[in-house]
């Protein structure tokens, strides 16, 4: 963009921005502003993030004492618990299959990538809001349309869909294999359908924003890490969402207009169904193929998340900002050629399954970049553990415990063993879910100030952190143990198996750990809704960061910046630089303002600087006489 088209796109939008006026429903319900939208997301998400978390305690529960009586229940799950005050087997497999629907899909996702993507990528590329606040609005209220029809489908009669958050057909595609597979499975293919034209939505508008609306002097190469990994994740979105709406659509068809994609030579109560000629692996291959990246679009917004508030609280400059955007580029294109590594058991070639073997054990490479980077930024660093900070290293470390078992199970040869048992289960807990969890909350923490111009509680917060730290550990590491034992994931009870009984009190142990776990998130939640009008008022800058979206006022308006907005002159990441005056120079002071701690490369930059500068001001001087 041209500084001349830069001026008049700042003129037009301070004009619109002094008759810019909102009712309450265009304001906080219909909102087309982009830190709104974001607000929403988080909510939403939060909300989401309860019942899923409801839910998973609810089989914990049935998992760590399969003898109690659990009539208490009744008023809330009512004919799911029978006369004898059992959990009914078939509600447990719903449990599971929406517990994993929403913590995925509407939490991770939507909540993670929703939120900040939203609210910091014009804040910190220099934006007035996103390319489209039209398709933002609509890309929300798609994702809260979607999450009412699956929320619906918690009270039907015949119950949610029940065949694990992958619904895998026959399964999921015949009516009659169990209650679940009926109008609840309906509704679930309904609401993701709606769900995935939303994160298109959202996609197309990050890339769009992120390529085109940069301010002047943002290049690439100025972009915090946060930027990219959401850009990134926006571009895998796009790439692999449609192939899962194309899974539903072939699983849509197979359920209501007697196709036979996934279904051959199926017999039920020794009656043969007429589908021939298709196949179940398809779906898996068509699942995987957004599943494994899934994965990625989860956990890349955390570490971008993660690199800034380490960056900024250990007060250095990121370590090897050029690797770490390497590594970021090589997880994207490598996320789409592993899909496979969930399929080791389903029968496929040897051969093939080495190759996806190899792939998957190369993918550890720019993670490991990424986790030694984070470790390298910390060491010697002036730390300052805000609550951010520590939810940051957290992830970091449920990042490196995971990814460790990970290359376990990236090896055919072991998964075969280890496949659908609960080491499976504590490896993407930790690695994914927890990861991106502590990613989100870190950000929560971080730009709390800047969303509502307040502090949350920091004593609070490290409650919530240690409860939360050692709880995911406590749930997740004994799984590991019962899970090599050979201890089945999805399985509503195992104390028929004798030897799955001397693991009954771990069970015990684990669902305990997840209950206290689930109750310190409610301590979040209070210090959240309680700072967010009654929390210490914020400062301009509360961490001394150096990323643009402090440099707005504190609560910033429509428009983001009252006047123009800023020029950028340095990368993201100069903290404590040798000569300074102070430990951060925002990325919005010029190089020239600070000769004493320029790098020989910087002042030679200065005088290209200054030309610009220059430039700006006969800009101004022109516009101001033709006004």
């Amino acid at each position: 963009m041209s500084t001349a088209s830069v001026a008049n796109h700042d003129a037009a939008h301070d004009h619109h921005d002094h008759e810019h006026h909102d009712n309450f429903v265009t304001k906080y319900i219909f909102s087309q502003d982009h830190k709104m939208i974001a607000k929403q997301y988080l909510v939403t998400g939060m909300f989401w993030a309860l019942i899923g978390g409801f839910l998973s305690i609810l089989f914990r529960l049935q998992l760590g004492f399969p003898d109690m009586d659990m009539s208490f229940l009744r008023p809330i799950l009512g004919g799911w618990i029978d006369e004898t005050g059992k959990l009914d087997p078939t509600f447990y497999l719903a449990l599971v299959t929406m517990h994993g629907t929403i913590m995925v899909f509407f939490v991770l996702t939507a909540g993670l990538s929703g939120t900040f993507s939203n609210f910091l990528i014009p804040l910190q590329i220099g934006a007035r809001d996103m390319a489209s606040g039209f398709m933002n609005m609509l890309s929300y209220w798609l994702f809260f349309l979607s999450g009412v029809i699956m929320f619906i489908s918690l009270f039907l009669k015949t119950g949610p869909a029940a065949g694990g958050w992958v619904v895998y057909p026959p399964l999921s595609a015949l009516e009659q294999a169990i209650p679940g597979s009926g109008l609840g499975m309906t509704l679930w293919l309904v609401a993701m359908t709606l769900f995935i034209a939303s994160s298109l939505m959202g996609g197309i508008n990050y890339i769009t924003t992120v390529i085109n609306l940069r301010t002047k002097g943002m290049s690439f190469s100025k972009l915090p890490l946060t930027i990219w990994a959401f850009f990134l994740t926006a571009v895998i979105g796009l790439l692999s969402f449609p192939v899962l709406f194309a899974a539903a659509l072939l699983l849509v068809f197979d359920r209501s207009f007697g196709t036979s994609f996934y279904l051959s030579d199926i017999y039920i109560g020794g009656e043969a169904l007429p589908n021939t000629g298709g196949s179940p692996v398809l779906y898996q291959h068509l699942f995987w193929f957004l599943g494994h990246p899934e994965v990625y679009i989860v956990l890349l917004p955390a570490l971008g998340i993660t690199s800034e508030v380490i960056s900024t609280n250990s007060r250095k400059p990121i370590f090897g900002y050029k690797a770490m955007i390497i590594s970021l580029l090589g997880i994207t294109v490598l996320s789409f050629v592993v899909w496979a590594h969930h399929m080791f058991v389903s029968g496929m070639n040897p051969f093939l399954g080495s190759i996806f073997m190899f792939l998957t054990l190369i993918i550890a490479i720019p993670s490991a970049v990424k986790v030694f980077n984070y470790l390298t930024t910390l060491w010697r660093g002036n730390l300052i553990f805000t609550p951010a900070m520590l939810f940051s290293i957290g992830l970091v470390s449920f990042f490196i415990s995971g990814g460790l078992t990970g290359i376990f199970l990236g090896n055919s040869a072991i998964d075969i063993q280890l496949h659908d048992t609960y080491f499976v289960v504590a490896h993407f807990h930790l690695v994914m879910g927890a990861a991106s969890f502590f990613g989100m909350v870190a950000g929560v923490y971080h730009w709390f100030p800047k969303m509502f111009g307040r502090m949350m509680d920091a004593k609070l917060g490290y409650i919530h952190f240690w409860l939360s730290f050692v709880g995911v550990y406590l749930v997740f590491f004994p799984m590991h143990y019962i899970g090599i034992a050979g201890f089945p994931r999805r399985y509503y009870s195992w104390t028929s198996f004798e030897f799955a009984n001397m693991y009954t009190d771990l069970n015990m142990f684990v669902s305990v750990a997840a209950i206290i776990t689930f109750a310190a998130q409610f301590i979040f939640l209070f210090n959240f809704f309680y700072s967010m009008y009654k929390g210490r008022k914020a400062t301009l800058n509360p961490w001394r960061s150096n990323t643009l979206e402090w440099s707005t006022p504190l609560v910033p308006g429509h428009g983001n910046w009252p006047g123009e907005i800023p020029t950028v002159y340095r990368w993201p990441y100069d903290y404590s630089k040798p000569g300074a005056e102070e430990d951060f120079i925002m990325q919005t002071v010029p190089l020239s303002a600070t000769p004493e701690s320029n790098l020989p490369h910087e002042q030679e930059m200065v005088k290209l600087e200054l030309e610009i500068m220059k430039e700006e001001e006969d800009v101004m001087a022109s516009n101001a006489t033709s006004h």
